[in-house]
């Protein structure tokens, strides 16, 4: 007699249960977590104030010192702790990164469910705005707009949603022109729903697999983006430490002290590698043909 396991199958048919079931969500998670504890916990775990500057931080010929027990990664320039400098560095980047891209998330599912719900003339308009938008280079447009605005954590707050709404407007948009051709979207007009309503209740709740993927894995190109507004001197301004300022100011001393860049580098690549690893884990998870492939 054979038995069906039916728990075991239910499981793998759920969505905690396929994330459990994928390494890269154990290690994307992970690492995830471990940033933004180090970031959440900044001033618990960081015996110094990151704009300190020490008189035992330089050493007698007034290079940087590397790590020791005083000071676990080394000081700078300026003779600052580099351990707290980090910490609180990955507290701005994480913060601006994930405020923008929420912002950036609610502008583009708006945008997207208009366009793609209303289409003619309306959909033709923002998608002019858009495709215009798209057309530069990411960086490079945000590398003009914060040569123009003043250079502050707003101003990077705005550029980053700025550059980062028009993709996922494009990906809402073509579910929504799939969505509102289906039937339970006419029944629904049919007895009278009014248009707010069919967005609100039957067209968002379609794209939150979207929305929530994308928005995972834009937090990796973000914080990409932002410490190179930072290093560039466009973003987060001195002395407010962030990941891009840290590497910016530790090229006039990479000879002597190479900790003072390689630290934040290693930072942001294990911030950017944990969130595309997350990202893709959560779309493979949400991805309905790859449920049932599995």
């Amino acid at each position: 007699m054979v038995t069906l396991d039916t728990g075991s199958r239910d499981d793998h048919r759920t969505f905690l249960g396929r994330m459990r079931r994928q390494p890269r969500a154990w290690v994307g998670g992970g690492l995830v977590l471990m940033v933004a504890l180090a970031a959440i916990f900044a001033p618990l775990l960081t015996p110094n104030d990151p704009l300190e500057q020490f008189r035992n931080g330089l050493s007698d010929m007034g290079t940087p010192l590397p790590p020791s027990p005083d000071f676990l990664l080394g000081t700078d320039g300026l003779g600052r702790d580099l351990w707290s400098r980090l910490l609180f560095g990955g507290q701005v980047s994480l913060i601006i990164s994930v405020i923008a891209n929420l912002t950036a998330g609610v502008v583009g599912t708006l945008i997207g469910m208009v366009a793609g719900y209303y289409s003619r003339w309306i959909d033709s308009s923002l998608m002019r705005v858009t495709d215009v938008l798209l057309a530069f280079p990411a960086i490079l447009l945000a590398l003009g707009l914060g040569s123009v605005l003043r250079p502050s954590i707003p101003t990077v707050l705005i550029i980053l949603t700025i550059i980062t709404w028009p993709t996922l407007a494009r990906l809402v948009r073509s579910q929504t022109l799939a969505i509102k051709e289906r039937q339970f979207v006419e029944s629904a007009r049919s007895v009278g729903a009014t248009d707010g309503y069919i967005l609100l209740h039957h067209i968002l709740p379609h794209t939150i697999t979207v929305t929530v993927v994308w928005l995972t894995l834009s937090i990796a190109s973000t914080v990409l983006i932002e410490a190179s507004l930072s290093y560039l001197g466009v973003g987060v301004p001195l002395p407010t430490a962030s990941w891009g300022n840290i590497i910016r100011e530790g090229n006039t001393s990479y000879r002597i002290a190479p900790w003072i860049i390689l630290t934040p580098t290693v930072a942001i690549l294990v911030t950017t590698f944990g969130f595309n690893l997350l990202g893709d884990a959560i779309r493979d998870a949400l991805d309905p043909r790859t449920s049932l492939q599995k």
